[in-house]
């Protein structure tokens, strides 16, 4: 859980800089007592070069309650927390400007209270030469609320993943520098040899010029 959380967050701080790498990823649904916890809601625009502004609104409807509370509104820059149950809980964590892309929420201090259904409904206005045209997107989270968090099987492969590929890096690593090693050790032996013969020819022939004058 933890491993996809952190991959939420950093999507989403991607996405907010860059909008052309918008990618609509799936909130998490399970929240841990006492924590805080990043309510998802991605709509990416299907045409960048339009310009648009959106509100954010979120509703909450717990077990066994029939209809919705409405808890958070956010039209840019202002944010409002609407119940009472969430007071002083709930942060915007979604985009930075009028165009939101992103409407997520993160809760502070998740309590079981908090197991539930979470509505976002993103109504987005896009300017057009001809006519504006309006645009609701709804997205809803089923969120469940544990004492202890539950290690996904996905988040234990993929640390166990990142373990293995770092030790077959270090002895990749390992062998390359051995290899590197050895082919300069090899060159340098070639260059001594070679020298070593190119100092024994100029003594011999520096002899022979020698022997040849003692002869005259």
């Amino acid at each position: 859980m933890i491993f996809h959380l952190s991959l939420i967050v950093v999507l989403s701080l991607f996405v907010s800089q860059c909008y052309s790498a918008c990618a609509e990823v799936d909130s998490m649904t399970e929240a841990v007592a006492g924590e805080g916890f990043l309510l998802g809601c991605i709509s990416c625009k299907r045409r960048e070069e339009v310009a648009a502004r959106a509100t954010v609104d979120w509703h909450f409807k717990s077990l066994g309650e029939e209809e919705f509370r409405h808890i958070f509104h956010y039209d840019h820059p202002s944010a409002e927390i609407l119940h009472e149950d969430f007071s002083n809980r709930l942060e915007w964590h979604g985009t930075q400007n009028s165009d939101i892309q992103i409407g997520a929420i993160y809760i502070h201090n998740v309590t079981f209270n908090d197991t539930g259904t979470y509505q976002c409904i993103l109504q987005r206005t896009l300017f057009l030469e001809l006519a504006d045209e309006h645009v609701t997107v709804e997205k809803e989270v089923e969120l469940s609320v544990v004492a202890v968090a539950n290690r996904e099987l996905t988040a234990v492969i993929a640390e166990i993943m990142m373990y293995v590929l770092i030790v077959v890096l270090q002895l990749w690593l390992i062998v390359v520098l051995v290899y590197c090693y050895k082919k300069i050790s090899a060159e340098h032996e070639a260059r001594e040899a070679r020298k070593a013969l190119k100092d024994q020819a100029a003594l011999l022939e520096s002899k022979d010029n020698c022997d040849g004058v003692q002869l005259e």
